[in-house]
C-alpha cells in the first residue's frame, strides 16, 4: 500500500491529461476533486488520521482510567457507572443528525467537524475539576456531544477523498492511525499511574494537551473540501440536500440491522471490569486492557478494510459481530489460573477484531448507500442508531450485572446477540433489483 502525501486537485474528466492537460473549475468556481493513482490513499485521509490519532490519545487516556476512577477513587456504584457509560456511548446521538444536516446543507464538513473537536477539547478542562456524579455526567455529555458533531463530517471528508474501489482501504488507513492513538492513550495512562499512583488528574492534563493538538492539526492541515460543489459542472449544478434521500431502501435496512445489533453491544468498560474482577490484578495495569484491544485493531484495520473492498462490507460487518459473540462467551467463563489469563487475552484479541470489522465498515456502507449530497447525513444516521442503542445496552447491562452478577449478565447478552446476528444478515442481504458497481453498493 502506498500513501500519497500530496493531493493533486484535478478534475476527473476524460479530457484532462495527467501529463499536463488543462484543468477547469466547476460552475461554482470550486476547484475540482483530486485524481489519484490506483493504490494511493489521499493526503486528506492521512491528515484526518493524525487528527484522530491525537484526539484518541486524549479520549482513550481518560477512558482507560475512568471506570476505576469512578468506582474506586470517587466511590460510585456499578449502576452509576452504567448510566455514565451509557451516556458516553449514546449521548452523541442527540446531535449527529443535526450535524450531518448542517454539513450537507452548507457543504462544509470540515467546519462542522472543527466545532465538534473544539467542544471535546473544552470538556477535557471540565474533567480536571469534576468530582461528583452530576459534574462527571455533565463533562461526559459535553465531550460526547463534541464527538457526535465531528464524526460524520469527518467520515464524509474521508469518503469524498477516496476512490470508490478503495473506500474500505481509505477508512482502514484512517482507523489504523486512529487506533495508534487509541493504543497510545492507555499506555500513557499506565505510565502516569505507574509513576504517580492515583494520579488520575495528571492523566486528564495530558489528555487535554493532546485534544488541543488534534484541533490544531485539523485547522492547519485538512483542506476545506466541498463534496457537492466539487461534483458540479456547468451542465449539472450541485444538487441540494433532501431528507427523502435518507429513505434509500438499503440505508433503511442498514439502520435497522445496526440498531438491533447495537442493542446487545455492551461497552468495553464492562468487559474490562469483568476481566479485572476475574483476575484481580492491581489497578495500575487496568489501562493495558485497552492497549491489548487497540493493538489488534491497529494491526487489522487496513487488511479488514481491504477485505471489505473485495467481498463486501455487509459480510465483514456480520462477521465482526460473530467475533463479538465469542468475546462475550470467553469473558463469562468461570475460569481461574492460567485458563483465566488465556481466556482474558483471547477476549481482548476478539474485541479488537470486532472493532476492526465494524467501525469503519459501517461508515463506509452508509456512505455508499446514499447520494453524495446526503452522504454526511447518511453516515450520521447510522452512527446515531448505534449510539442510541448502545446507550440502552450499557444501561441495561449495568442493571443486569447488579441484579444477577457479571457471568449471567454476559451470557444473556451473548444469547441475545446470537439470535439477532442472523436477523441482521437477512436485512443486509442485497436485493436483485438494487445491484451495484462495487462491493460496497
Amino acid at each position: 500500500m502506498y500513501i500519497s502525501l500530496s493531493d493533486r486537485r484535478r478534475r476527473e474528466d476524460p479530457e484532462t491529461s495527467p501529463a499536463g492537460g488543462t484543468t477547469e473549475t466547476g460552475a461554482t468556481g470550486t476547484p475540482p476533486p483530486p485524481v489519484r493513482r490506483a493504490g494511493r490513499v489521499s493526503s486528506t485521509v492521512v491528515a484526518l488520521g493524525f487528527v484522530s490519532l491525537f484526539t484518541d490519545v486524549s479520549s482513550e487516556a481518560s477512558a482507560a482510567v475512568l471506570p476505576l476512577y469512578l468506582t474506586g477513587a470517587l466511590g460510585l456504584s456499578v449502576v452509576a457507572y452504567g448510566v455514565i457509560d451509557g451516556l458516553y456511548q449514546g449521548v452523541s446521538s442527540m446531535v449527529r443528525i443535526a450535524a450531518g444536516w448542517a454539513s450537507d446543507r452548507a457543504d462544509r464538513p470540515k467546519r462542522v467537524a472543527l466545532v465538534g473537536y473544539g467542544l471535546s477539547a473544552l470538556a477535557r478542562i471540565g474533567l480536571l475539576f469534576a468530582t461528583g456524579f452530576a459534574a462527571i455526567t455533565a463533562v461526559v455529555v459535553g465531550d460526547r456531544i463534541g464527538k457526535g458533531i465531528r464524526t460524520a463530517p469527518r467520515d464524509a471528508l474521508i469518503a469524498a477523498s477516496a476512490e470508490p474501489a478503495e473506500l474500505g482501504r481509505s477508512f482502514g488507513v484512517h482507523r489504523m492511525l486512529d487506533t495508534v492513538g487509541a493504543a497510545t492513550g492507555p499506555l500513557i495512562a499506565f505510565a502516569v499511574l505507574l509513576i504517580v499512583p492515583e494520579g488520575y488528574r495528571t492523566v486528564f492534563v495530558v489528555s487535554l494537551a493532546f485534544a488541543l493538538l488534534g484541533v490544531v492539526v485539523l485547522g492547519a492541515l485538512v483542506p476545506d473540501r466541498r463534496p457537492r460543489a466539487e461534483r458540479a459542472t456547468d451542465d449539472a449544478p450541485p444538487a441540494p440536500f433532501r431528507w427523502r434521500l435518507l429513505r434509500a431502501p438499503r440505508l433503511v435496512r442498514l439502520l435497522v440491522a445496526a440498531g438491533l445489533l447495537g442493542l446487545v453491544t455492551i461497552g468495553d468498560g464492562f468487559l474490562y471490569l469483568a476481566l479485572h474482577d476475574r483476575l484481580g490484578f492491581a489497578p495500575m495495569w487496568f489501562p493495558l486492557l485497552f492497549v491489548g484491544t487497540n493493538v489488534v485493531y491497529l494491526a487489522l484495520a487496513v487488511p479488514i478494510g481491504r477485505l471489505g473492498d473485495r467481498i463486501g462490507g455487509r459480510r465483514v460487518l456480520i462477521g465482526g459481530h460473530v467475533v463479538l459473540l465469542c468475546a462475550y462467551v470467553l469473558a463469562s467463563l468461570p475460569l481461574v489460573g492460567a485458563g483465566a489469563v488465556a481466556a482474558s487475552i483471547g477476549c481482548l484479541v476478539l474485541l479488537g477484531v470486532f472493532y476492526a470489522a465494524t467501525d469503519g465498515i459501517l461508515a463506509a456502507l452508509a456512505s455508499a448507500f446514499v447520494p453524495v449530497e446526503a452522504r454526511t447525513s447518511g453516515i450520521a444516521a447510522a452512527q446515531t442508531v448505534v449510539a442510541v442503542t448502545r446507550f440502552v445496552a450499557a444501561t441495561t447491562f449495568g442493571l443486569l450485572w447488579f441484579a444477577l452478577g457479571v457471568g449471567p449478565a454476559l451470557l444473556i447478552a451473548a444469547g441475545a446477540l446470537a439470535v439477532l446476528i442472523p436477523v441482521a444478515a437477512i436485512l443486509l442481504r442485497p436485493r436483485p433489483a438494487e445491484g451495484g458497481a462495487s462491493a460496497w453498493t
